[in-house]
């Protein structure tokens, strides 16, 4: 019986392998093989060009500037907080009201320009290269203010008309360098093309600013200019801008500019 058995399982065996010679065979005899011709000059695949850079840097290898945020338009945005307490002011009437402040970032955006948040790019290039000159941070205290948040700071006339609400100025002071105003105006006074002047009419500070066609630059002490988004002990610069060289024209406060071309959230 086990023979029997042994004998037909290599019969199956032997069949299967002839089957499978038999498909093997036929399969060999239907491939048909076309040569591919190829020109010496031809590429099937196109290499990059690669081009040779430098390794990037441990962190202790790297410069004091490195470390430093990248000044962008969002340092710009309006500082006020409905956390703020109520504050007494004068009206345009000359009556004594109550001031409130706006809810800042989360109650409405900066102004725009071509349906997109916009801050001049001079004021982002000058502050990124304060940064890179001298190594350390530069503290923006105020930027961008609507006009609810312009009034709350400083409920003052002359402060109704604020190129802070065309978000075309900028308040700040330089970490390290905050008893030394003058040492950073030095730095923004080389950094541009062009000669400056002096302002001499008056203005609301001691020190006669600084002014070529494009930017405004005030040096406030120590005792002058305060106001609530500026509460630090320290003196501070702003920089004011009085020509947009992309748009070609003059930068001047407008009440339709101030009030209605920024984002309400």
């Amino acid at each position: 019986m086990m023979k029997w058995c042994n004998l037909l399982m290599i019969g199956l065996l032997f069949s299967c392998s002839k089957e499978q010679q038999s498909v093997r065979r036929l399969k060999d005899d239907n491939l048909l093989v076309e040569n591919i011709l190829r020109k010496e000059s031809s590429k099937r695949y196109s290499l990059p060009i690669f081009e040779e850079q430098d390794a990037p840097k441990f962190p202790w290898e790297r410069g004091a500037a490195d470390h430093l945020p990248l000044i962008t338009k969002e340092f710009f945005r309006c500082r006020g907080s409905d956390m703020n307490p109520k504050r007494m002011g004068l009206s345009d009437l000359g009556d004594t009201e109550e001031l409130c402040d706006c809810g800042g970032f989360l109650e409405h955006g900066l102004p725009l320009h071509e349906g997109k948040e916009w801050v001049p790019p001079i004021l982002i290039e000058l502050l990124n290269d304060l940064q890179e000159s001298l190594k350390v941070r530069v503290v923006i205290t105020s930027g961008h203010r609507c006009p609810k948040h312009n009034s709350y700071v400083d409920p003052s006339k002359a402060n109704q008309t604020s190129k802070h609400l065309l978000a075309a100025e900028v308040s700040f002071y330089v970490e390290g360098y905050e008893w030394k105003p003058q040492e950073v105006v030095n730095v923004l006074l080389n950094s541009q093309e062009g000669p400056f002047s002096r302002w001499e009419r008056e203005t609301n500070v001691s020190t006669k600013p600084w002014y070529n066609e494009e930017i405004f630059i005030k040096l406030f002490r120590a005792d002058e200019g305060r106001n609530f988004d500026n509460r630090h002990p320290y003196p501070y610069i702003s920089i004011q801008v009085r020509f947009d060289k992309e748009r070609g024209e003059r930068v001047t406060y407008s009440w339709e500019k101030a009030n209605r071309h920024y984002l309400r959230k």
